[in-house]
Order: structure tokens, then C-alpha cells, then sequence
């Protein structure tokens, strides 16, 4: 029954990645013709701010997009992949692209902390998770006699 679950899975992830690279696609086409209309209007080839915030949140959604992607297949399609890393690395993405399209005139202070919080939150994780994976490779390059428990904080107990 795992077998048969682990296959389903397989094929879902297959789908659903090529429904995301159809929908990337799409959105690139949509970037490309917005640029380009943005760049023939009077004046030509000159962008108001309000434009380069359009075109930067959509090329961020782009980029997004294929992150997600990329970290999907590696993730559910290549044996060993944690799943907290693919969490992390999209979501720090994703708020990399608020903070690019924030308008700080019209954005009250306290979300500004909320956002701020939220950053600082996710790279602590991301440190973390990090250090916990270099000190587990470490582990098995260094006897594991030679640290006590103390100074290993990732374990896998």
C-alpha cells in the first residue's frame, strides 16, 4: 500500500510541476507584453514608479514561481530532500518580494514590524536549519565520542 501511495505521489508531483512550468510560462509571456507596452507608451522607454513596482512584483512572482518549482522536484522527487527547507527557502523568497513592491508611503508602521518580525523569524530558521545541516555532515567526518551532547544541538535522537 506505501509502494502504491509513494507511485501516486510521484505522478501528483509530476502533474502539479508541469501545470506550475505551463502557469510560468504563461506569466513570462504576461511580464514580456507588459514590459514591452510599458516601453512604447508616450513617453517612450521611460517608466513611471508606479510601473517599475508592476513589473518588478510580477518579475518576482516569476521568480518565485520557479523556485517553487525547482525546490518541488528536488524536494518530492529526489530521495533525502527535507521539506522544511523548501518551506523556508519559498517563503523567504516570497517576502523578499513584498518587502521590493512595498509601497512605504501608504504602509502603516505596525506592518512594517509584522514584516521586519517576519524576516528576522525566517532567517533565524534558516541559520539554524543550516548549521544543523553542516553539523550532521560534520558528524560524520569527526568520531561521534569526540563532542559531548552538550555541544551538539542537532541531534537525531
Amino acid at each position: 500500500m506505501f509502494v502504491f501511495l509513494k507511485k501516486y505521489e510521484k505522478v501528483i508531483i509530476l502533474i502539479l510541476s508541469g501545470m506550475m512550468a505551463l502557469v510560468l510560462g504563461l506569466s513570462t509571456l504576461d511580464l514580456g507584453w507588459l514590459i514591452f507596452q510599458d516601453i512604447i507608451k508616450p513617453p517612450m522607454f521611460l517608466l513611471s514608479v508606479d510601473e517599475l513596482l508592476e513589473i518588478f512584483g510580477l518579475f518576482m512572482l516569476v521568480v518565485i514561481g520557479i523556485e517553487l518549482l525547482e525546490t518541488i522536484m528536488k524536494t518530492y522527487l529526489l530521495p533525502g530532500q527535507a521539506h522544511y527547507e523548501v518551506v523556508l527557502s519559498v517563503a523567504i523568497i516570497a517576502i523578499a518580494r513584498k518587502v521590493i513592491i512595498l509601497d512605504l508611503k501608504k504602509t502603516e508602521s505596525l506592518s512594517l514590524i509584522g514584516i521586519a518580525t517576519i524576516i528576522i523569524a525566517l532567517t533565524v530558521g534558516y541559520y539554524l536549519m543550516k548549521r544543523c545541516q553542516k553539523e550532521k555532515s560534520d558528524r560524520g567526518k569527526i568520531p561521534a565520542d569526540t563532542k559531548s551532547a552538550e555541544q551538539r544541538p542537532c541531534t537525531d535522537d
